[in-house]
């Protein structure tokens, strides 16, 4: 692989990707689920938190997907509750790959003890499951919207280091960078000017798939009453709070869990995207 090629893939890659049938279905339940998110509070009928009629009531002309448990209305709480999921789910993701992106490129780059010893602390924070992770740290901490999404990034960022690392040792072994580093070049410059456009490829699957998995981890926190505190309106927590009246009213149930699934799945129809084009790229090469 040239250095050109390694240079500037990421939108090459990214280009090959959204032309795919898949991906493109991806980004279009990826929008409607962010048109939601943005417009919901504006198109909510009433207020997310207010008591409105009887519990449990079916839909009707008043309330559309009619009322939770509580008797509050499950279309504007529907409408209202993506707000905190998606900037949760993105910060966790941000945080995730910048934290883990900085740990394998610092480890492949100095090599030696000093990638020994990260790669060994990353092993040992694999070995707890990421909920259970953020699950130990929240009931010392207490519980937080912003807490739980740093908490969730942390969680990340043993496995984006160990993916970023691997795709980052053949980087720093080409001639450009070698030439980088024996004219003396400031290691924070190779890293950034060299180093990272070459891996900016597995960077973008990575970011996707962590979205991905924040949604899902953010949701299941929500929903097991670690996560969005109530009276919150937040669609993890509208399942765990009414799936007690699910056979008599399922769709304060059915309607968040369709909305979170839309935006999983589009999410990782794009990111499946980008790693088949990546792979696509990588066989060529």
């Amino acid at each position: 692989m040239t250095a050109t090629v390694e240079r500037t893939p990421g939108r090459s890659v990214l280009g090959r990707a959204v032309r795919t049938g898949q991906a493109r279905l991806g980004l279009a339940l990826l929008a409607v689920v962010g048109l939601l998110v943005v417009l919901g509070p504006f198109l909510a009928p009433r207020a997310p938190d207010a008591i409105v009629g009887q519990p449990l009531a079916g839909p009707s002309a008043e309330f559309p997907l009619g009322t939770d448990i509580l008797g509050r209305d499950v279309l504007s709480r529907l409408l209202h509750g993506g707000v905190d999921l998606t900037w949760m789910a993105i910060l966790a993701a941000v945080l995730g790959v910048l934290l883990g992106g900085l740990v394998g490129l610092t480890a492949a780059y100095l090599g030696g003890a000093v990638d020994t010893v990260l790669m060994r602390a990353m092993d040992v924070l694999l070995s707890f499951p990421e909920i259970i992770f953020v699950l130990l740290f929240v009931s010392m901490l207490g519980r937080g919207t912003v807490l739980t999404a740093v908490l969730v990034g942390v969680a990340f960022v043993p496995g984006v280091s160990r993916v970023l690392r691997g795709a980052a040792l053949p980087v720093i072994g080409s001639e450009y960078v070698l030439w980088a580093r024996a004219n003396g070049l400031p290691p924070a410059r190779i890293l950034l000017r060299e180093v990272l456009p070459g891996v900016t490829s597995p960077l973008m699957v990575e970011a996707g798939m962590r979205l991905v998995w924040a949604v899902s981890a953010i949701a299941s926190l929500s929903y097991l009453g670690f996560g969005i505190a109530p009276p919150a309106a937040d669609w993890g927590l509208m399942v765990g709070e009414n799936q007690d009246g699910l056979p008599i009213a399922p769709l304060p149930v059915l309607a968040p869990i369709a909305l979170i699934l839309m935006m999983a799945l589009g999410g990782n129809l794009v990111a499946e995207s980008v790693a088949r084009a990546v792979g696509r790229t990588e066989g060529k090469d």
